[in-house]
C-alpha cells in the first residue's frame, strides 16, 4: 500500500508541475513525444532556470532553456563569456540532461531590433505556423533574440520542418533562421 501512496505522491507532483508551468492535456496529446519523455523535459527545463534564476552571474532574464529528450537548448544573449560558462555548467549539472547546445549572442547595447521587434516576429511566425493546419505548432518553440529567429522542438517530418523553416524565414525583420528542430524517429 506504502508503495502505491509513493507512486501516487510522484504522479500528483509530476502533474502538478506540469500544469504550472502551462502545460494542458491538449499540449501533451498533440506532442511528439511521449508523456514521460515530455514530463522528464519540462522538470530538466524547470530546474535550469531555477538554477539560473538563483545563480549571481546568470542573468534569468537573458537565458532561456529549453529540453528535448533531454537535450538541452540555452537561448539568449550574454555580457561575458564567464556567463554563459556558468549557464552550461549549470544545465550540465541538471539530472537527465544528456547534452548541451546553445545559441547565444554578445548583448548589444545600440541594437536596432528591440523587444517589440522581437515580439512582433515570434507574434508573426507563431500566426503562421498556427493557420497551417498541417502542421502542429505546439510543437515547435520560437525563441527570439536580436531579431534573429531560433526554432526548437520535434516535429513528424522532414517536410513539416521545412514548411516551418520557410514560414520564419518570409518574416519581414528576420535576419537569420536557426532550426535545431528535429524529426520524430519513428519506431
Amino acid at each position: 500500500m506504502h508503495r502505491y501512496k509513493l507512486i501516487f505522491s510522484i504522479l500528483m507532483l509530476l502533474a502538478v508541475g506540469l500544469f504550472a508551468n502551462g502545460c494542458t492535456v491538449y499540449d501533451v496529446a498533440v506532442e511528439e513525444r511521449n508523456v514521460g519523455d515530455y514530463a522528464n523535459d519540462e522538470k530538466i527545463a524547470f530546474l535550469i532556470e531555477k538554477d539560473f534564476l538563483a545563480d549571481d552571474l546568470v542573468k534569468y532574464m537573458d537565458f532561456d532553456a529549453s529540453s528535448y529528450e533531454g537535450m538541452v537548448y540555452i537561448v539568449g544573449e550574454y555580457e561575458s563569456r564567464a556567463q554563459v560558462d556558468r549557464a552550461i555548467q549549470i544545465a550540465k549539472s541538471v539530472e537527465g540532461v544528456r547534452s548541451v547546445t546553445t545559441y547565444l549572442l554578445p548583448k548589444k547595447a545600440d541594437d536596432s531590433c528591440g523587444t517589440t521587434d522581437n515580439l512582433n516576429i515570434y507574434a508573426k511566425v507563431k500566426s503562421l505556423l498556427v493557420e497551417d493546419k498541417d502542421i502542429w505548432s505546439t510543437n515547435v518553440e520560437i525563441k527570439t533574440v536580436q531579431c534573429h529567429v531560433v526554432l526548437l522542438g520535434i516535429v513528424g517530418s522532414a517536410t513539416e520542418r521545412d514548411k516551418i523553416i520557410d514560414y520564419a524565414k518570409s518574416v519581414p525583420g528576420v535576419r537569420s533562421v536557426k532550426s535545431f528542430l528535429r524529426i520524430k524517429r519513428r519506431p
